[in-house]
């Protein structure tokens, strides 16, 4: 699916929920659902720099430029935010990933204002992460 669809599906899942209490819980199950990433990952190279909370994602590009993401956190609600960003971004061609800034979904979704000061500047890390490396 395209960027704007995954927004979408995700800003629909999100619409239903009542309360950011009920969008956190939410978040927090997304971010049960990750696949494991292998503890080789979760080294120095992979870590988001400007998280509070340890956060590692593992981007790969493939020659036909399709991004390739996975990720882990140690915190349960920043797991989740990894959990949209792969949901939003992976599977998509890197240079589409490169014009489209998920922090609008966010504002959609309700989570922007309801984020710490630091989960804010750590989702704006990986964000600029994976922008980073999809331009």
């Amino acid at each position: 699916m395209s960027i704007a669809e995954n927004f979408n599906n995700i800003a629909d899942d999100f619409s239903f929920l009542d309360g950011w209490e009920e969008k956190y819980r939410y978040v927090i199950e997304l971010g049960q659902q990750l696949p494991v990433l292998d503890d080789v990952y979760k080294v120095e190279a992979y870590k988001v720099k400007g998280c509070a909370s340890q956060v590692w994602l593992k981007i790969d590009i493939a020659d036909n430029g399709i991004m390739s993401i996975s990720g882990d956190s140690d915190a349960h609600i920043v797991k989740g935010l990894v959990a949209i960003l792969i949901s939003l971004y992976s599977g998509n061609q890197s240079a589409d990933i490169a014009t489209f800034d998920a922090k609008d979904l966010f504002k959609q979704i309700g989570l922007a204002d309801q984020l710490t000061p630091q989960r804010a500047g750590g989702l704006g890390a990986m964000i600029n992460r994976i922008m980073r490396m999809a331009a």
